[in-house]
């Protein structure tokens, strides 16, 4: 059974961090692409950030230079560092592993106060 725990959400004043981790089982960690999606209140889920099993990196374009995705294959575990925060990162973001098939965290919620 595959597992996605995703933790590290909160609540944070605009220009501050957040570091959210995802915690997978049940998969083959290092041979799947990871990915942080988010999801605002009225608003379709979008594409964050991604990581191939290789380490390859792709960001949505108004979190390039803030955000950075990693993973630590040694612990099945997917990181975004998010950085200067702003309103518009408010959102719950969800954790995706992709091999042979997609599976979805539960969701974090971020809120961004300005």
């Amino acid at each position: 059974q595959v597992q996605l725990v995703e933790s590290g959400g909160g609540l944070v004043q605009a220009g501050g961090s957040l570091r959210l981790s995802c915690a997978a089982s049940g998969i083959i960690f290092r041979l799947s692409a990871m990915g942080w999606y988010r999801q605002a209140p009225g608003k379709q889920r979008e594409l964050v950030a991604a990581i191939t099993g290789g380490g390859s990196t792709n960001y949505e374009d108004s979190v390039k230079g803030r955000f950075t995705i990693s993973r630590d294959n040694a612990k099945n575990t997917v990181f975004l560092q998010m950085n200067s925060l702003k309103p518009e990162d408010t959102a719950v973001y969800y954790c995706k592993a992709s091999f042979m098939s997609e599976y979805w965290g539960q969701g974090t919620q971020v809120t961004v106060s300005s």
